[in-house]
């Protein structure tokens, strides 16, 4: 794991993303296992499931941000969700998330967008698909973080996309600094620049735009925390993120402190009747938006 700091983001930082998750190819599953990071990577998939059966209703409709290659469909189908908007900046893992989608058999209907979730005022593109239950982005907030007006696009997305009395969940690197960008290899995983986000500040943003936070964890918190309820033990087992040893690596264990879990609720009174049930509508759509 390495970092090489900046003192100002590049205007093409949010396309040497895209570009970055673009060209990073598919794994075997031999590939996958094999990967010197594979504990970490599971330990994330295992706390993705938790915050997923803690905050998501059957036939909810979700909205994932920075969906990347469709990872998550199946937890989203295991949850029951009605609906699925998936965003992403990069077309290539946009792609792969329609094939992925295609080789499963998934109970709910889906719409896939190529876009900049931080960029785009999301909710004249989804004016159709609004409101949203859940809106979820996974690993990927920092990414608004390189300027004050991505942060506040993203923040502004949610707000106004999710219906009253409902989650977003979130999980993102921290640390202190405001506005360094940074360049983060994670072997076999990430090399592309990213940014530090002060909670602190987040959290004052996101009140701005009527969003309370509710839970927050790093993942050393959120494994004590949810490695006491034996439903939650027993996912862990089934994903085998903690290996042969029981336990994850020196390094992995150490880069996972990085990580930091959060749900943020909208404020207001949830009013069901916004609730849409579309489980029996609608195909997967592959759309074009935004800068991609």
């Amino acid at each position: 794991m390495k970092r090489g700091f900046s003192d100002s983001p590049s205007s093409s930082s949010a396309k040497k993303v895209a570009d970055h998750y673009s060209r990073r190819r598919n794994q075997t599953l031999e590939e996958r296992e094999a990967s010197p990071i594979i504990h970490l990577k599971k330990l994330n998939n295992w706390i993705k499931s938790v915050l997923i059966q803690l905050y998501t209703r059957p036939d909810d409709s979700v909205l994932d941000l920075a969906c990347g290659k469709g990872g998550d469909l199946n937890k989203w189908d295991k949850a029951q969700i009605g609906y699925y908007v998936g965003i992403d900046i990069a077309q290539g893992s946009i792609q792969d998330c329609r094939t992925r989608f295609d080789g499963k058999k998934l109970s709910f209907p889906s719409r896939l967008l190529c876009a900049d979730c931080f960029e785009v005022e999301l909710d004249k593109v989804l004016q159709e698909d609004a409101p949203f239950d859940i809106c979820s982005c996974q690993f990927a907030m920092h990414y608004s973080w390189s300027t004050e007006a991505r942060a506040r696009r993203a923040l502004a997305n949610v707000s106004a996309l999710l219906r009253p009395g409902e989650y977003s969940q979130k999980k993102f690197k921290t640390s202190s600094p405001f506005g360094i960008e940074y360049m983060f290899h994670l072997e076999d995983a990430v090399d592309c620049p990213e940014w530090i986000v002060p909670f602190n500040v987040f959290n004052s943003l996101a009140q701005e735009y009527d969003l309370e936070l509710v839970f927050v964890k790093n993942s050393h918190e959120f494994v004590h925390e949810y490695m006491k309820k034996p439903e939650f033990v027993q996912l862990m087992t089934t994903l085998g993120a903690l290996g042969d040893q029981s336990t994850l690596s020196a390094d992995e264990w150490e880069a996972a402190y990085l990580y930091l879990s959060f749900v943020l609720r909208k404020r207001g009174e949830s009013d069901e009747a916004q609730r849409k049930g579309r489980r029996k509508n609608g195909k997967m759509n592959l759309s074009i938006e935004g800068c991609c």
